[in-house]
């Protein structure tokens, strides 16, 4: 018989759970380094926070499910999941650096759907190039 630790339905529920509460911090991260408030703006219908946020999101996602492919331990999934957050979160200052005709918070802030959609592509594309350098 399989221990109960070792279960499947169990590892998973465990995956999910440490996999979330990432998520939910690292958003709590993103939203300390950008000017605006992401759930505020989101509640009044600001689509191009909606589209960075979203894209923030998928990406912390998709960069645990390469953690979680490559690593039996939650420990180490948690290591490279934070690894490769502050990558993704790195990338978001580069773009920043990269647009000096611009400043991205307030494009996005008033609803500028193209600076948003940019950030979401940015964020799911470069989180499947994290992740895929995780080993």
């Amino acid at each position: 018989m399989t221990p109960f630790w070792e279960h499947d339905m169990v590892r998973t529920a465990a995956n999910f759970s440490v996999a979330v509460l990432c998520i939910v911090v690292f958003l709590a991260v993103f939203e300390l380094v950008t000017r605006y408030k992401n759930w505020e703006e989101i509640r009044n219908g600001n689509v191009a926070v909606a589209m960075a946020t979203g894209g923030k999101i998928f990406g912390i996602a998709n960069i645990f499910r390469y953690a979680l492919d490559r690593h039996e331990s939650l420990l180490s999934m948690v290591g490279w999941g934070v690894y490769g957050f502050l990558l993704l979160l790195a990338a978001y200052f580069i773009y920043e650096f990269l647009t000096p005709k611009f400043n991205i918070d307030e494009e996005i802030a008033n609803d500028n759907r193209a600076v948003g959609f940019i950030s979401m592509v940015i964020s799911v594309g470069l989180s499947f190039v994290i992740g895929e350098g995780i080993q």
